[in-house]
């Protein structure tokens, strides 16, 4: 019988938690892998659930309600396109197709568009929380058919995380059309690299600097977890300091190899923001970082041929603590402020209207970025969607003017002392820059005009108005 209220194929860990969660709140739901004895194995660890087995996309699709709504959580790429082929000949027109994987926002502006060339309907979405949030609640961020919304709202919302005085508002809305909520999804994963990479600069400036052990910085992010930083990244990193290797007895982080992997969507993130032409220097620096920092071997080899100063901090050790963490705060400010350029411009270039605000909401619970200060965002775009960036905000100048003094002594150190903090530097430099009415572009513009007669503006002139110079010439004449 037709009795499940939506399906779900691919039973990895993630998949795996979305049904339960998904069952957990009412729902009949079917599933479906392509190792089918992994649907037989699931089953028959959850008996008594509302979940029905599948041995072929054939029953799945029999066994749902109409409309039928079918998400797939599969590797992103060709996986995804395979599966939509396979089940598109099986389905009936307003039936829906929902990825729920980290897919390339244009792959899915192109299924989009095929899926409802055949009639059906598609929802693109991010899911982020990871394997914890899919059980308990996920920041949840769809985009695709509008006209699916209406079918999977209820469920999507359900098993969302919740925020707001009464843990009732669900961080789960509607982003826009086609590709705009794997896009959003994608700026959540490339400001996620940032954070992670402020963190672990403040980690290393401290360390160095200071000689912190990692008792020392376990309270030093437990008190930073109580105030503005508060955040699950903030939260996880305190954590860490206190595992202990039961091999060695030492602490474990002390053990791990510094070299860091990456799935690739910070990266899609800073070819868009080059495609756009916006400055999301800080996310790219943060990626440069983990490049950097897979090149281990070579680093090992140079530090016994490269030289450059050493020693420690020798000031006021509480007062550089403090130092570090409002630099730390001003830097994610610079974050976040270079994200939400970047969905703007994005949505000039593919029409999407988005609801700022909203989008700083679906952040605010369940997802990996989730911090108190989201919050502080909302209230700014409510108070102005139109807002041009974040820094321009009275709560967000009023915060970086404060720790602008530590921010500036704190990377001045870091230069002193020969620390690399790639991110920290980034955000201050993208904060000169945009605080300066004139920058050295126009000696740029001169050298260009000089060398490939690539024309320039003038100050005194109407803007788009071009003109070059015979700069060989006239020189000569001067």
């Amino acid at each position: 019988m037709s009795q499940c209220d939506i399906a779900l194929v691919g039973l990895a860990v993630m998949g795996e938690n979305l049904v339960l969660n998904m069952e957990s709140r009412g729902y009949h739901v079917a599933v479906f892998n392509r190792t089918v004895s992994k649907v037989d194995d699931f089953i028959g660890r959850h008996p008594g659930k509302q979940l029905k087995g599948c041995h072929s996309l054939k029953e799945l699709v029999g066994s749902l309600k109409s409309p039928r709504k079918i998400m797939m959580m599969v590797k992103a790429g060709p996986a995804v396109d395979d599966l939509m082929n396979e089940l598109r000949p099986l389905l009936s027109p307003g039936d829906i197709l929902i990825d729920g994987g980290n897919s390339f926002f244009p792959d899915t502006i192109r299924r989009t568009k095929e899926i409802e060339q055949a009639g059906l309907l598609f929802i693109g979405t991010g899911v982020s929380g990871g394997e914890e949030g899919a059980l308990k609640g996920p920041s949840i961020m769809p985009g695709g058919s509008p006209a699916a919304w209406p079918h999977v709202k209820e469920i999507f919302q359900k098993i969302s995380a919740k925020v707001g005085p009464n843990n009732d508002v669900p961080c789960c809305e509607w982003v826009g059309n086609d590709g705009a909520g794997q896009y959003v999804k994608m700026v959540h994963n490339g400001i996620e690299y940032g954070d992670m990479q402020l963190i672990c600069e403040a980690y290393f400036i401290l360390k160095n600097a200071l000689g912190l052990t990692n008792e020392e910085f376990y309270k030093v992010f437990d008190e930073w977890n109580r105030g503005e930083l508060e955040s699950y990244l903030i939260e996880i990193t305190r954590d860490i300091f206190t595992v202990i290797d039961p091999e060695t007895g030492e602490h474990l982080v002390d053990k791990i190899l510094d070299t860091a992997q990456q799935k690739g969507t910070g990266k899609w993130m800073s070819q868009h923001a080059l495609d756009l032409g916006v400055p999301t220097t800080l996310v790219t620096e943060a990626v440069y970082a983990r490049c950097l920092s897979g090149a281990q071997p070579a680093r090992v080899r140079a530090e016994k041929i490269l030289s450059g100063p050493t020693g420690k901090y020798t000031g006021d050790k509480a007062k550089f603590i403090e130092a570090v963490r409002q630099a730390l705060y001003a830097s994610k400010i610079c974050s976040y402020a270079q994200g939400f350029v970047q969905l703007a411009a994005a949505a000039a270039e593919f029409k999407w209207e988005l609801n700022y605000g909203n989008i700083s909401l679906l952040w605010r619970g369940g997802c990996i970025i989730r911090a108190r200060f989201l919050e502080d965002i909302k209230k700014a775009f409510d108070k102005n969607p139109k807002l041009e960036n974040l820094l321009l905000d009275d709560f967000f100048t009023t915060a970086v003017t404060k720790a602008q003094p530590s921010w500036r002594h704190v990377i001045a150190t870091a230069a002193e002392l020969g620390l690399p903090i790639p991110c920290f530097s980034a955000a201050l430099s993208y904060f000169d820059g945009y605080r300066r009415g004139r920058l050295p572009a126009n000696l740029l513009q001169a050298q260009r005009d000089y060398f490939g007669a690539h024309t320039y503006e003038r100050l005194d002139k109407p803007r788009g108005e071009m003109f070059h110079t015979d700069w060989i010439r006239a020189r000569k004449l001067s």
